[in-house]
């Protein structure tokens, strides 16, 4: 069993068989040996692929693809801004997604010199649920013509559908941990 996985029967917890928090070890504090080791087969996964850039969506996704990107000998690492700000200006590639575990519509950006044409991406977050964050951070490197090579997630919840979306638009997609459904408040591999 993967890294990722032991993590979660040990110190993850289901919640009215619907949101798994894992706050222990990945959105609140982070366990930095499960992430290095997510990371590095997240390497392995793709080592045949050429990848310019790691992107991600802020904020819990910054860490994870923070270690990613490090696998990758410290290739760069853009992510996606949420939040208004009257510094983030010039040439902004936009679109909105909606955040499961919120339940709002929020606008995301990108400034498009960050993200020239013909780069190789690879997306990296923490979860995958109805896979509405990939699929907009897809959205935005379609606007910029960069190349989606893949999307990586520490942890999907598979019977949500997400995966499915992502792979139906020709992009792989690897998660650390699958959950195929929770089972009287138990995470199902």
């Amino acid at each position: 069993m993967r890294a990722v996985e032991e993590k979660i029967l040990r110190d993850g917890v289901i919640v009215d068989n619907e949101i798994i928090k894992v706050d222990s070890f990945l959105n609140h504090q982070i366990d930095l040996n499960v992430l290095q080791e997510f990371a590095n087969e997240v390497k392995d996964q793709f080592k045949n692929q050429k990848i310019d850039k790691i992107l991600t969506i802020e904020t819990s996704g910054i860490a994870v693809a923070y270690a990613v990107a490090e696998a990758f000998g410290n290739i760069p690492l853009l992510y996606a801004k949420k939040s208004k700000s009257k510094i983030v200006s010039g040439n902004l590639l936009k679109t909105s997604i909606k955040s499961f575990t919120r339940n709002e519509i929020c606008e995301i950006t990108i400034n498009s010199k960050y993200l020239p044409k013909g780069t190789n991406v690879l997306i990296v977050d923490d979860f995958l649920a109805e896979g509405n964050a990939g699929i907009g951070l897809i959205e935005l490197c379609n606007k910029a013509e960069a190349n989606v090579i893949g999307v990586a997630v520490v942890i999907e919840k598979y019977f949500q559908g997400g995966h499915k979306k992502i792979e139906d638009l020709g992009i792989k997609v690897f998660a650390g941990a699958s959950i195929k459904e929770f089972k009287d408040n138990k995470p199902v591999f």
